[in-house]
């Protein structure tokens, strides 16, 4: 005969009770709680991220609309959609191509990026390897310079990109990422320095390698996160960089894709919100990817690199 469900239980009971020792309350199931607290947690996530994704999703809506269903409209969901407004785009403005505007746009966020991992790089080994006299007040000076407004250099260094002749030239929008002036990554790059072993240091010195030698062959395969992460920043500041280009660029063929946005809204005549999304829309997508392709080293290890055999 089979057992009855209470015997069963009965005997599960004490066969428990048997193997718990003195003194110890068998565990018990795990309850339900904080169900209400964690509804609670999720609605309130859920629409934090719908107020912050509304405004990328009414421009990608907008993109779709006639001009005249932007300004004014509160429907999300264009009525007469269409992809005029890319071909607009893509037919670029004022005589210029659209390509013209994303070449210039990339020409100045690869060097950007090229000169700050070049530059930033050295100066941030000199500095958390390097014992040379007045290190800790260079450091100091260049700390400072993060603290100080970009607003307030904007003339003194004017008048200096003028007297040079390069206005209307990118020198004034590189010089500085060639010159290690972004205290923001070599300040970045010196914490992640400072987290690699001495040891690997001293290892290269044993075998006759130089400062040069041991940053090239030791320290700069272990920064990689460091340099992708600065990379992945440097691009997309110089991509999205307004007021640098506004201030010493002249000539509309050498704008970039935010300057060209800026040319599709005149206020002394038509202007072309449609065609203006649509080309947002666009500006945006090869940060999008460059940041894709790079995320994944953004939380790589250091140590397990550096210890490999």
């Amino acid at each position: 005969m089979s057992a009855t469900p209470t015997e069963t239980t009965a005997v599960v009971a004490a066969d428990t009770a048997q193997r718990t020792p003195p003194g110890i309350t068998p565990p018990r199931r795990p309850r339900r709680r904080g169900l209400g607290k964690s509804v609670v947690f999720h609605v309130f996530a859920v629409a934090v991220l719908i107020v912050i994704l509304y405004p990328a999703v009414w421009m990608l809506m907008s993109s779709f609309k006639p001009g005249n269903e932007i300004i004014g409209s509160v429907d999300l969901i264009p009525k007469n959609g269409g992809l005029q407004n890319y071909v607009t785009a893509l037919k670029g403005i004022g005589g210029i191509s659209f390509w013209t505007f994303v070449a210039n746009s990339l020409i100045l966020a690869v060097a950007s990026v090229a000169g700050v991992v070049l530059s930033c790089s050295v100066t941030a080994y000199a500095f958390a390897r390097i014992s040379f006299p007045g290190r800790g007040l260079f450091f100091a000076c260049m700390i400072a310079t993060m603290l100080l407004p970009f607003h307030v250099v904007i003339i003194p260094q004017y008048i200096v990109f003028n007297q040079l002749g390069m206005i209307n030239t990118y020198w004034p929008l590189l010089l500085g990422k060639f010159l290690a002036a972004d205290a923001f990554f070599v300040f970045l790059m010196i914490q992640f320095m400072r987290g690699l072993p001495r040891e690997l240091d001293e290892a290269a010195r044993i075998d006759g390698a130089g400062h040069v030698r041991t940053f090239t062959s030791v320290i700069l395969p272990l920064m990689k996160p460091a340099l992708v992460t600065s990379s992945i920043f440097a691009f997309i500041w110089s991509w999205n960089d307004f007021f640098g280009p506004l201030l010493y660029l002249k000539d509309p063929g050498t704008y970039t894709m935010p300057l060209a946005l800026r040319l599709y809204v005149d206020q002394t005549s038509t202007s072309d919100y449609g065609a203006q999304m649509a080309m947002a829309i666009l500006a945006l997508l090869p940060v999008v990817v460059f940041f894709m392709a790079f995320q994944r080293y953004l939380v790589a290890g250091v140590a397990t690199q550096g210890l490999k055999g």
